[in-house]
C-alpha cells in the first residue's frame, strides 16, 4: 500500500508519540539549548499546519509548515521513523509543505536543522533548498545548519 500524507492535528496520541521520538533523536545529537523544538500544543496553533505520513494507517513520518511575517514559511518538525527511512517520505512531505506555502502566497521557505543530520540535508537539497546564514531569530552556532528556498511565482 502507498504512503498517504495529509494535514492532521498533532494532538492525536499517535502523532504525539512520533514527536516524542523526534525529540529523543534530536537530543542524542544536539545539546538541549540548541534544540528548537515546537511542542505538540504549539504545532496545533493556527499558524502551523502539520503533515503526517501514514503507512497502512500507522503514522510513520511528519513535518510542519509554520507561518511567519513577510511571506516567510518555516519547515519544522521533520521526522521519519527509522523503519521507513530511504523511501523518500521526507521529500514528499517537504513537497506538500512547499505546495501549501506557494498556495498561500509565501515567497520564501527557511529552516534550521542540526549539524549532525546529513540525511536531512539530502532531503532539503533534493527539494531545492540552499544553505544560508542564520534565519528568523535562531542563533548562529556550530550546532545549526540553515537552509532557504525562494518561492518564485510561476508564470501564468
Amino acid at each position: 500500500m502507498a504512503i498517504e500524507i495529509a494535514a492532521e492535528s498533532p494532538l492525536q496520541e499517535e502523532v504525539r508519540a512520533l514527536i516524542a521520538e523526534l525529540n529523543a533523536a534530536l537530543l542524542e545529537l544536539t545539546p538541549p539549548e540548541f534544540c528548537f523544538h515546537m511542542t505538540v500544543e504549539e504545532m496545533a496553533q493556527s499558524d502551523t499546519t502539520v503533515f503526517v505520513a501514514r503507512d497502512e494507517g500507522v503514522a510513520v513520518a511528519c513535518g510542519a509548515l509554520k507561518r511567519h511575517e513577510d511571506g516567510v514559511g518555516e519547515v519544522k518538525r521533520m521526522y521519519t521513523r527509522p523503519s521507513h527511512r530511504g523511501r523518500r517520505i521526507g521529500v514528499a512531505i517537504v513537497a506538500r509543505i512547499e505546495a501549501l506555502a506557494r498556495a498561500e502566497g509565501m515567497t520564501r521557505l527557511v529552516l534550521e536543522t542540526g549539524d549532525r543530520h546529513p540525511a536531512a540535508w539530502t532531503v532539503y537539497e533534493r527539494a531545492g533548498f540552499s544553505r544560508c546564514g542564520p534565519v528568523l531569530d535562531y542563533p548562529d552556532s556550530q550546532w545549526s545548519v540553515f537552509y532557504a528556498k525562494p518561492l518564485v511565482a510561476e508564470a501564468a
